[in-house]
């Protein structure tokens, strides 16, 4: 929609540790990114490096932007641009901090903050996975369009965001959130505790024994056998974080009838972390009287692999006479959806979402 736009809008990659600051036009960054300490431990520090940061994008653009748009973490009122309370990363915002109209002030121009997840699936929506998906099926001769989509971020936390009918679904609160679901393997606590890096960790730590503190990273080499360690257990323990998250996927897919898309830091174990995911969403409960019923209502595709892509497409379909007629209607009776790895990365489908949030909401205006 926006992608041959001209105008800009300053973006912000908002880490706990780092503040990377840029500037979007059409779906490029337009500038070298800007990088500072966050300083996120000290409001006052943290809130001028911002100001300093953006300050310095504006100075390199040759026009002036129209907005500023970015993700930064919950919880919030990102209606009101107001970020407060439990915040790991953020310490110095736990008692609420006026944020969008602290920044509106400062420059002038109309603030935007929302939530990571949010802003990656409006991104993939529009100018990555939901638009490739399209694309493809149009090319081999497919007549169906898709216009739901979840995107699910994989590393420190796990993030979600909902596209529906190709309009980012905030929800009443700004709060719809995968996170909390329960853990299917341990019930009492919550999802992400199973399927996040931290999840990683500890999988590998439970299954040997070994309380060493390795990275995902770390256990993704052993995994591989390029690293000493229980190769093993490594890929169980990226197997068993790709089961919980499928999980907490075949719900929420049940639900809003989506695609999904998945980005962030451990999709680069994609290999052993995808197969657990798709087999929850493939598997069956059952009925009381013991009838199998699948988890999900749908034939669920690895959009990633040409064959299964090409089975997606093609469906069903076949020829259905209109009774009491000699015509013919084509009748396609499966249900599907699918999932599919980010090609643009975590980073650049959150800016592109900032992006055309900004403007989307600037053209309501």
């Amino acid at each position: 929609m926006y992608k041959n736009d001209q105008r800009i809008v300053i973006t912000l990659d908002a880490g706990g540790t780092n503040f990377v600051f840029s500037a979007m036009r059409g779906y490029e960054y337009i500038i070298d990114p800007i990088t500072y300490p966050s300083n996120s431990h000290d409001l006052d520090l943290c809130l001028a490096t911002m100001v300093k940061g953006f300050e310095e994008v504006i100075a390199k653009l040759d026009q002036k932007p129209v907005a500023i748009s970015f993700a930064f973490p919950g919880p919030a009122d990102y209606r009101a641009g107001i970020i407060g309370g439990y915040l790991p990363n953020f310490p110095s915002f736990r008692d609420g901090v006026a944020l969008g109209p602290f920044l509106k002030a400062k420059f002038d121009l109309p603030v935007f903050i929302n939530n990571d997840g949010d802003l990656f699936a409006l991104g993939e929506a529009t100018g990555g996975a939901l638009k490739e998906i399209n694309d493809r099926i149009k090319d081999l001769g497919g007549n169906r369009r898709y216009t739901n989509l979840l995107g699910y971020t994989f590393g420190t936390g796990l993030g979600i965001g909902s596209v529906i009918n190709g309009e980012l679904n905030l929800g009443n609160n700004a709060c719809i959130e995968t996170f909390c679901l329960r853990h299917k393997l341990e019930p009492g606590i919550i999802a992400e505790e199973g399927a996040s890096i931290r999840g990683v960790k500890r999988n590998y730590a439970t299954l040997t024994g070994d309380d060493t503190d390795r990275t995902p990273y770390d256990i993704y080499k052993i995994a591989e056998g390029e690293s000493e360690g229980d190769q093993e257990a490594a890929r169980r323990a990226f197997e068993l974080c790709g089961e919980v998250a499928g999980d907490a996927f075949a719900s929420a897919v049940t639900l809003t009838d989506s695609l999904i898309v998945i980005g962030g830091g451990l999709t680069g174990a994609a290999k052993y972390i995808k197969p657990a995911l798709l087999k929850e969403l493939r598997s069956a409960i059952s009925t009381k009287g013991g009838e199998a019923v699948q988890r999900v209502q749908m034939r669920v595709f690895d959009l990633d692999d040409e064959l299964e892509f090409a089975k997606f497409v093609v469906g069903d379909a076949r020829p259905l006479k209109v009774y009491g007629t000699n015509d013919m209607v084509m009748y396609d009776p499966m249900k599907r959806t699918g999932i599919m790895l980010s090609k643009l990365g975590a980073s650049k489908a959150i800016a592109i979402g900032a992006y055309v949030f900004a403007l989307k909401n600037l053209d309501a205006e």
